[in-house]
């Protein structure tokens, strides 16, 4: 491990980043607006939802990140302005003019998110009073704040900061998240906003953020539900002094770890925050012929409700899992798949060998799906390629939560 973790590390760990929360009363109560700020030009990337109902804020930072002048994020939770027609996106432009006003920037240096309710028109005399108070409460201080401000249903905030060297300079990346349900990300409802204070060139930023989101937002679920303002935001402000990093760096793999950690456990924390979650799932799936089938028989095991309920009721019911890989759309041969059930305390059992049962002892199984941590490992014996994801159970609580979520 080349990085070291920052206790308390944020959004506004890096230096350079400001962050301003504040209850606008879009939420009854909490914070519900924050904005996200650099004091200097940044290099910046997005990843936005693949939901073809994309929200109102989705759809004009997907423009503001073409024109890569990206100083600020406005967000506001409580309301997801998705499926508000024309006036919806007016209503968005509206608030990113009044961010930007209040920044002292231009409205395209201003990216969107919205997360919350569907269908409702935004409060916009609440938005509008509310974006002066949240620039004026910017600080370096803010971002612990802030990352309670994004929050809905979730039940804990969800940040993380670390630090490493690039040519003798101290490289900071620090980031936040929120999402706990409405998560299958191809792109989850899930935002997430990193920054770094590194000088990286845009070409290779942009690469590998793609990668790395596959490999950690695009791998997680909780209902297997696409949201339709999923948004993932990486801002570089470049003033750690570093050598500008490009695919070429000779410590490239140093960022390249660094950014992908702090990734890594955003997503993961939105899984454990999954809406009635009461364990995590990770399934591990080898031996595949591509990467993209390893990653298709992942999430069709972890968005498999047999699966989850499985997990959630302590049964090893690994013909559940099994069923789910068959109509996953990834290509194996039954007859040389194996599979093990393990926790977070290195337990294993395994279940399968070459597509058949094992004489496994079933009381060892029950013990090993107590832990809070459930692993799933299968291995196809068809290729190199390997992938993994997270996922939740599925319990009692999530019907209630989203039974309710609107009253």
């Amino acid at each position: 491990m080349t990085y070291t973790l920052i206790p308390g590390g944020n959004a506004t760990s890096p230096t350079g980043f400001k962050a301003g929360s504040v209850h606008s009363g879009v939420k009854s109560s909490k914070d519900d607006l924050v904005i996200l700020y650099s004091e200097y030009p940044t290099v910046a990337t997005a990843v936005f939802t693949q939901n073809l109902a994309a929200a109102a804020p989705v759809q004009i930072s997907r423009e503001v990140f073409q024109q890569q002048d990206v100083r600020a994020v406005l967000v506001n939770s409580g309301n997801a302005n998705a499926c508000t027609g024309h006036k919806g996106l007016e209503d968005a432009h509206l608030t990113q003019q009044k961010a930007a006003e209040a920044l002292n920037l231009k409205p395209h240096q201003v990216a969107l998110a919205s997360t919350g309710v569907i269908g409702l028109p935004l409060p916009m005399d609440k938005l509008l009073a509310g974006i002066p108070m949240a620039a004026e409460a910017l600080s370096i201080e803010g971002g612990a704040k802030a990352a309670e401000g994004i929050m809905t249903t979730d039940t804990n905030p969800k940040v993380m900061a670390v630090a490493t060297s690039i040519n003798g300079k101290i490289v900071t990346i620090g980031g936040m998240a929120k999402g706990s349900g409405m998560i299958n990300p191809n792109m989850a409802t899930m935002l997430g906003f990193v920054t770094t204070d590194a000088a990286v060139d845009p070409a290779y930023l942009k690469k590998t953020f793609k990668e790395i989101v596959a490999d950690t937002y695009n791998m997680i679920t909780v209902d297997g539900d696409t949201s339709t303002n999923d948004t993932v935001i990486l801002l570089a402000g470049g003033s750690a002094g570093n050598e500008i990093i490009d695919e070429n760096h000779p410590e490239e793999a140093k960022f390249r770890e660094a950014l992908m950690a702090v990734n890594q456990h955003l997503a993961v924390s939105i899984v454990k925050d999954g809406e009635g979650a009461t364990k995590l799932i990770e399934a591990v799936t080898e031996g595949f012929a591509t990467k993209a089938d390893a990653r298709m028989a992942a999430k069709a095991v972890l968005n498999s409700n047999l699966v989850k309920t499985a997990i959630f009721g302590e049964d090893g019911n690994w013909g559940r899992m099994i069923c789910s890989l068959g109509y996953s759309g990834a290509a194996f041969d039954l007859n040389q798949v194996a599979l093990s059930l393990g926790n977070g305390q290195d337990q294993w059992v395994q279940v399968l060998e070459k597509g058949l049962p094992l004489d496994y002892d079933e009381d060892k199984v029950a013990e090993v799906l107590k832990d809070k941590l459930i692993k799933i490992h299968i291995t196809a014996a068809a290729g190199e390629a390997s992938a993994r994801g997270w996922g939740c159970d599925f319990s009692y609580d999530y019907v209630k939560i989203n039974g309710s979520y609107r009253s």
